[in-house]
């Protein structure tokens, strides 16, 4: 008997376009995103146009990936990572538990002192809503110049075999989680599809064929265009 359902996305992967931030950035590259790690979620990239780079931080040391059309990349949860654009780079960018990032999953890598608590975190990455779009592109242009500045500190500690820079930022971010709608999103999502699945083997394991008849399909658009988030312009497409 099926028992469980799951009408959004497969797997509750959320998918969103990006354009990346053509702004020089703070280390003289042509353009990049804000760096920052997801704590519960792994995000792949399928690179669509344009060239650049992906570079990532981890206790294992600094990495980076070229990126260019046809290109898949990802990397798993606490991952930190920054795309760097060298010229017209766009991503389709495909996450692991949608809606995540939201919840308080994302953590930028802003200095020590904007990340003593919730309310100074959030003040420091808020983007208002309710001004001129050259006002939020400033905002959020200066919040990626400070995130990438205190990235490139974290690197070079990293690289000259100082770990205590970065696992001070790892535990910062993490007692800065906000779990309590990142669970609620995970259940609605990715375990609803997960069990789902399941029921779907052990009914036709039974015989029972029922959930074939209910199929149907969906194209929704997308639920903001060119919105400003960490690195870039976002087109975000409904998942759940």
């Amino acid at each position: 008997m099926v028992s469980a359902t799951y009408d959004g996305f497969p797997a509750a992967v959320g998918v969103s376009r990006l354009r990346v931030y053509d702004w020089p950035t703070a280390d003289g590259k042509p353009g990049g995103g804000t760096p920052h790690p997801h704590l519960t979620r792994g995000e792949g990239y399928v690179v669509t146009a344009g060239r650049g780079a992906v570079q990532t931080l981890t206790t294992s040391g600094y990495q980076e990936t070229p990126l260019e059309p046809g290109t898949v990349a990802w990397f798993t949860p606490g991952t930190i990572h920054r795309l760097v654009n060298e010229g017209g780079l766009e991503i389709t960018v495909v996450m692991q538990n949608s809606g995540l990032p939201e919840a308080g999953d994302a953590v930028l890598t802003l200095p020590p002192d904007l990340l003593t608590d919730a309310e100074t975190y959030a003040a420091a990455v808020r983007i208002p809503s309710d001004v001129p779009e050259a006002e939020q592109a400033a905002v959020a242009r200066a919040r990626r110049d400070l995130a990438t500045r205190w990235f490139l500190e974290l690197r070079d500690a990293t690289g000259s075999g100082d770990p205590k820079p970065l696992a001070e930022f790892q535990r910062a971010a993490a007692d800065l989680a906000w779990w309590t709608p990142g669970e609620r999103r995970w259940r609605d999502g990715a375990r609803a599809a997960t069990s789902a699945t399941a029921a779907h083997l052990a009914a036709l394991r039974d015989k029972d064929e029922r959930h074939p008849t209910e199929a149907r399909g969906a194209a929704p658009g997308p639920t903001a265009r060119g919105r400003f988030g960490m690195c870039g312009r976002l087109d975000v497409y409904p998942a759940i």
